[in-house]
């Protein structure tokens, strides 16, 4: 399988718009991509009217139904285990990753986005650093650009790299026009404690196709294609 795992230092730090601009980008390409969060939680929650639930904003940019991204969907607004067990639908890492491989079989290049951050469990001995792990895609990892991004995204890097994962690259997002001192800083530092290539994403305005075509026209994507091992 050719492709990326996107990940993020935590929830809501922008990883679904980052997926989704590189869905966009490639399509608009003519790469036959496939779009998929294997897991979503949270459907229980009123919809923002600005902005789609994650699997329906990868559907978007990809141009395919939201149901054929979401593999497995939970109501509540909770841990993907504790979702499924509530669900009385347990996840096992075995049926997981079948899904997801066979999801992605026909395609050129697959853009999965995990849930949460790396350690966020999906089932019994289970989590989504096992899932990148199991699935052997570069590691894409979404992070804040400011006050206390330095923490959390190297914690994840050393999460990722202790499990043996290949990690592609950090992409701070929404990283604005004019970033104060703080935010370049942080860039420069986490590229350099990191030992890791440090992207930049900017805002994106509205749940558009085109806008985050546009907006992921600075990003190494082809780069972080080709960190992807031979199959």
């Amino acid at each position: 399988m050719r492709g990326c795992f996107v990940t993020g230092t935590d929830t809501g730090v922008g990883k679904t718009v980052l997926a989704a601009a590189i869905v966009a980008s490639l399509r608009s390409s003519g790469v036959a991509v496939r779009a998929l969060k294997p897991l979503i939680t949270g459907l229980d929650e009123p919809v923002d009217p600005d902005w789609p639930p994650d699997h329906e904003l990868l559907a978007r940019a990809a141009q395919c139904p939201p149901q054929e991204v979401a593999l497995f969907s939970y109501g509540p607004p909770v841990s993907p285990h504790l979702a499924a067990e509530l669900a009385g639908r347990p996840l096992d890492r075995g049926r997981l990753c079948d899904a997801v491989r066979r999801a992605c079989a026909a395609a050129d290049v697959a853009v999965i986005e995990g849930v949460g951050g790396l350690l966020v469990p999906l089932a019994a001995g289970y989590d989504v650093r096992g899932l990148a792990a199991d699935l052997g895609l570069p590691l894409l990892i979404a992070a804040r650009p400011g006050l206390g991004t330095i923490n959390h995204t190297l914690l994840t890097l050393e999460a990722a790299r202790a499990a043996g994962l290949r990690v592609a690259g950090v992409v701070m997002t929404p990283w604005p026009a004019e970033p104060t001192e703080v935010e370049r800083s942080n860039r420069a530092t986490v590229a350099r404690l990191g030992s890791v290539p440090v992207s930049t994403l900017p805002p994106v305005e509205r749940a558009d196709p085109e806008l985050l075509g546009q907006a992921a026209r600075g990003l190494p994507i082809d780069e972080w294609l080709g960190a992807a091992e031979p199959t």
